[in-house]
């Protein structure tokens, strides 16, 4: 039976949905991977261009509120920022609660050839330390 994780950001438009996009793609056999913001927005293009890059397609990704998960069940709830693992809330208790924060590339001013080297530094770490996480805390 798959493991069910929770990404957690504020809007749920670029971290949280990229980190659901990678575990549902790389770790697809173990995990099952979701997304929610404590606001709802909409999914960053340039998040979705550079997970295109990696074959990842988020196309049919929304931006959810928490509200969309309450009574579920979840193996692990990991947010991604600090407002995300501030504002939290108790339904998740009896859960593997755990924070692993990344910048934010959506708050970066430029044009897109300036901002996109950081959406995939932001990206390529997201896969790097959720995996490791993950599978690590799976053994």
């Amino acid at each position: 039976m798959k493991k069910r994780v929770l990404f957690l950001c504020t809007h749920n438009s670029c971290r949280s949905q990229m980190a659901e996009g990678l575990v549902n793609h790389f770790l697809g056999d173990r995990f099952e991977a979701f997304s929610a913001g404590t606001e709802a927005t909409r999914v960053n293009p340039l998040a979705a261009r550079v997970m295109a890059e990696l074959g990842i397609d988020l196309a049919a990704h929304r931006s959810k509120t928490l509200d969309e998960f309450a009574g579920q069940p979840f193996d692990y709830v990991i947010t991604l920022c600090g407002d995300a693992n501030e504002k939290c809330p108790l339904f998740f208790g009896g859960v593997q609660r755990e924070h692993i924060g990344f910048d934010d590339p959506s708050r970066l001013k430029g044009n897109e050839e300036n901002v996109l080297p950081e959406y995939r530094r932001v990206r390529d770490e997201i896969k790097e330390r959720i995996s490791q996480f993950l599978l690590g805390a799976n053994q």
